[in-house]
């Protein structure tokens, strides 16, 4: 209701005369300041407001504006529904926290909040997770955890103690992103207790020798193995990418002792390959100087045997000729014995029934000896030829 209707015209105050006001300006007509009139700025704003809604009566635009207002608002609400997948992203919508599908790359839409939300998690980036020393920006993002010594430290077959440092690399399984989402409330912290049960289970079954020297590689490969087959049946919906042995050491405590031990251990070792090696020459040479004295041996049994069966069959000829011609064969026997004996000594003939002037002796040894040349084309007679009575040698 209009407020110049009240009080006979004089405004919600009661003045008088109608044009004085509630601050009681001047007689009619006077120049004083005079406030705005509420009635005229309602009006105004109702005339601004069919303006920008068309509509009729003033009751009818109020009603209007605040249906299209509340569409307004719901348009603007609906659209905050609209979100972007990008090419590395998988989006999982929600209904009031229930699984509704999967977006892919792009632009997708899903009911906004607080009826329906998405999640985007990333299934192409590669994360650690470090076990033992870790890196300084991994200490300086990551929360707070046990010191290296309390995770490193692991039991082994044979009753040592090792200290292993390693990281587990792996990555959200785009094929189970559900599982990924809805399975695992730390995702981090998940991998890293299975990849540090992993790792324990397998250094508890080797021998501290092995596990420092040739078995790395047969680690890793069985410690991503075993931690991917329990993240299966945890239904992680993770890969496990690869694993790296960083450090592998006895404790900081006994470093030292361990490292004394492991040089007497290899002094002991080449010892040993020198020994074995010495033993791999002298062996098949001694064995080689058995083999040619063994067979030396036969070789001269064999030849004397048949030197012996040689003669035997000899004498046995010549025993038959014998008791045919005992005096041939008697004189012929001499003779072979004379010859094999005087064959190679020096002979000389005397003759004791030599005249005068008559060397008594002959030298037959000097005189087969062929002639020295001499000078002139002249040949030199062999000395003794000729020798004079009387004279001595």
């Amino acid at each position: 209701m209009p407020w110049s209707n009240q009080s006979g015209g004089g405004g919600p105050w009661g003045q008088r005369g109608g044009s004085g006001g509630p601050w009681g300006s001047g007689p009619s007509g006077g120049g004083g300041n005079r406030p705005p009139d509420l009635e005229d700025i309602i009006r105004r704003g109702q005339d601004r407001l069919k303006g920008i809604i068309p509509g009729g009566g003033g009751g009818q635009i109020g009603g209007r504006g605040i249906g299209l207002i509340a569409l307004m608002a719901l348009c603007v609400w609906a659209a905050t529904g609209i979100y972007t997948v990008r090419p590395d992203e998988v989006g999982v919508n929600l209904v009031f926290g229930r699984f509704a599908g999967l977006s892919r790359e792009g632009l997708s839409y899903n009911l906004p909040y607080p009826i329906g939300s998405y999640l985007k998690p990333n299934v192409t980036a590669l994360r650690t997770i470090e076990v033992g020393a870790r890196s300084v920006e991994t200490a300086r993002r990551g929360p707070a955890r046990p010191g290296p010594n309390d995770e490193s430290l692991m039991l082994t077959g044979d009753e040592n103690i090792v200290d292993i440092d390693f990281t587990l690399q792996w990555q959200v399984d785009p094929s189970k992103v559900t599982d990924f989402v809805f399975n695992l409330q730390n995702p981090d912290g998940t991998v890293r207790v299975v990849a540090e049960s992993a790792m324990r289970e397998v250094i508890g079954r080797r021998n501290i020798q092995n596990i420092l020297t040739t078995d790395r590689a047969a680690i890793e490969a069985e410690v991503m193995r075993l931690a991917q087959n329990i993240l299966n049946q945890y239904g992680a919906g993770v890969n496990v990418i690869r694993v790296n042995l960083q450090k592998v050491d006895p404790p900081s405590q006994v470093i030292d002792a361990f490292r004394d031990v492991q040089a007497a251990r290899q002094d002991q070792d080449r010892l040993r390959n020198e020994a074995e090696t010495y033993a791999s020459r002298v062996v098949p040479e001694a064995r080689g100087e058995a083999t040619r004295i063994i067979q030396g041996a036969e070789a001269y049994r064999e030849r004397s045997v048949a030197e012996a069966t040689g003669q035997a069959s000899r004498f046995a000829q010549v025993y038959d000729e014998y008791r045919k011609a005992p005096d041939v064969i008697r004189e012929r026997i001499f003779l072979e014995t004379m010859e094999r004996v005087l064959g190679g000594a020096d002979k000389i003939i005397v003759d004791q029934n030599s005249g005068q002037g008559v060397v008594p002796y002959l030298p037959l040894g000097e005189l087969n000896r062929r002639p020295a040349p001499v000078q002139g084309g002249q040949t030199g007679q062999s000395t003794g030829s000729v020798v004079q009575p009387g004279a001595s040698r």
